[in-house]
């Protein structure tokens, strides 16, 4: 014992070994945050589907409107005049007007914003045939949730903010730490990743561990560089406190956001009409119009920029998400500034910042890319979960005495974390889809009821796993995990009245890949239940069979 601990520290041993204690240690102590991390990264992947899902009053209003005949809309100009006038008389102190005139096709509803009082995003939406506003009863009313963007929210930030962002941040460092070092110990790892044996315990969780590092490295360096970068001013903010102060974050933003937009004059001018300045928009930027912004609308220091759609099959082949923008000085007509579709504000940093985000959110390739992204987060998830087992699988049969009298505790506690942080994690995300379809419709702050369900089933995963011994906590909370699973389409069935056979024969996969998902989630979990028990079976055999030879001998 006293050797083993004398030779696992950091110090000891050549390079090698000082690269493998620190891929044990730093992606132990990080992989539970990372799994998590990369489990709800890997289901953002499709956070409209989840979304979609999560709002069923609307899919009863998509399928009518689909199945209804197009209703007749009105020129762009004249769109655009009944967005202006009912601004005019509904919100005519409002700095900023946004006024969305159709969809890329031309269709659809008119829909209007601004800021309110509390600088909160307000918006109505009016008929693009009449110029009514529409009352919320014209629509079904949606369920309050957060939707596919809680995983998004938790996936970056933790839902913590700019606390929950530097985490992240650290954690993503910590995670290309862990795949350099990972990378220099595996002397063999591209031969390992050819050879995967079954049944054979620590060896079987070692080839698994290899197998899923090495297909999807270059996707995980990737992913965890691009995530750093993203945020990259808020970890490393010397350029822009030097350049706008301490305080300057906002003047950064506006800056690089808004370049030369001007303050109010506060002479009086009327808005000109908005249709010439939309069609020579089109035209600079080579994209239908999405939206026309008027900053200090009934001021003659007016501007009207016009953003254009991104819905083009060109989106798909820009790494940069950012849609065509024409912006015009609203008392002269003058040109102010061009930018093309892809084209970033703020110079070369800013447009390789903007290309590595879309890198990193998969903003580009269309849906084959996002299945690719998918399958390899979830490859990259299992890497960090068997990592982790692993981590305890090695101890048991070859105890290290790291934490000396304490050790057999903290490995405990490790145990514990695995369970909580694997299976408990994948009962929080299926539980928040239950908490959808459960919590009252018409309860206050509903979807903070939602995200209590998600934090809360995680939180209980992790008392259960404490309490029990580590191999009933890994059967239980499987078994757990199968049940919801597999169990959320008849829920979906009991509570809305949809079911998975209706959303294929309506051609609704973005409902149906969630239950099916769901439902491939839910036998996985089966399957690694029956795995614990049959492994637990052999091993009952095998120690009763050298008790058996032990007896014979002794006698």
């Amino acid at each position: 014992m006293a050797k083993a601990q004398a030779t696992s520290g950091a110090g000891q041993g050549g390079f090698r070994q000082a690269q493998a204690w620190l891929h044990t240690w730093c992606g132990l102590w990080f992989s539970w945050l990372l799994f998590a991390v990369f489990l709800t990264g890997t289901l953002a992947v499709f956070e409209e589907p989840i979304t979609h899902w999560m709002t069923p009053e609307h899919h009863a209003e998509e399928a009518a409107a689909l199945a209804a005949p197009a209703k007749p809309t009105a020129s762009l100009g004249q769109r655009l005049d009944w967005g202006v006038a009912y601004m005019q008389e509904h919100h005519a102190g409002a700095g900023m007007w946004e006024l969305w005139p159709a969809d890329a096709k031309g269709a659809g509803e008119l829909r209007v914003f601004w800021f309110d009082s509390q600088r909160q995003y307000a918006s109505a939406e009016l008929d693009a045939a009449t110029g009514q506003a529409l009352a919320a009863a014209d629509h079904a009313p949606a369920r309050q949730t957060l939707g596919g963007h809680h995983f998004v929210d938790f996936h970056y930030e933790l839902h913590a903010g700019k606390v929950g962002l530097w985490i992240v941040g650290i954690a993503a460092m910590a995670m290309l730490v862990a795949l350099v070092s990972g990378v220099i110990t595996h002397k063999r790892i591209f031969k390992d990743f050819f050879t995967f044996r079954t049944r054979k315990g620590q060896r079987s969780w070692l080839d698994a561990h290899n197998a899923v590092a090495v297909l999807t490295l270059p996707f995980q360096f990737m992913i965890a560089y691009t995530g750093i970068v993203i945020s990259g001013l808020t970890f490393m903010p010397a350029g822009v406190v030097t350049q706008f102060g301490a305080d300057g974050a906002m003047a950064f933003q506006a800056a690089l956001n808004e370049p030369g937009k001007p303050r109010p004059s506060g002479q009086p001018m009327a808005l000109p009409a908005l249709e010439s300045f939309a069609r020579r928009g089109e035209q600079l930027m080579g994209q239908p119009v999405r939206a026309v912004v008027i900053d200090h609308p009934g001021d003659a220091a007016a501007r009207i920029g016009v953003y254009g759609w991104n819905e083009d099959a060109g989106a798909r082949q820009r790494l940069s998400p950012s849609s065509g923008l024409a912006m015009f000085s609203a008392a002269t007509g003058e040109v102010l500034q061009v930018r093309l579709p892809g084209g970033v504000d703020g110079g070369k940093a800013s447009l390789t910042q903007s290309v590595l985000a879309g890198l990193h959110m998969v903003a580009f390739g269309g849906f084959a890319l996002k299945w690719l992204y998918f399958l390899c987060g979830l490859a990259g998830s299992a890497m960090m979960a068997t990592g982790a087992i692993l981590f305890i699988v090695k101890r048991r049969s070859r105890h290290l005495g790291e934490f000396g009298s304490a050790t057999a505790r903290v490995y405990r506690l490790i145990e514990a974390a695995n369970v909580a942080a694997i299976a408990g994690l994948g009962l929080a995300c299926i539980s928040f889809l239950w908490a959808n379809r459960m919590v009252p419709l018409g309860l206050a702050h509903r979807d903070d009821w939602e995200l209590a369900v998600f934090f809360g089933v995680w939180a209980l995963a992790l008392v259960h796993a404490l309490a029990r011994p580590a191999a009933a906590a890994w059967k239980e909370q499987l078994g757990l995990l199968a049940a919801l699973c597999l169990l959320l389409p008849l829920l979906n069935a009991l509570t809305v009245g949809d079911h998975l056979g209706a959303q294929l024969l309506r051609g609704d996969w973005e409902s149906a890949g969630v239950e099916l998902f769901a439902l491939a989630t839910g036998l996985a979990a089966v399957w690694g239940r029956r795995s614990m028990a049959r492994r637990k079976s052999i091993a009952g055999s095998v120690r009763r069979s050298g008790a058996s030879v032990e007896a014979e001998v002794k006698a």
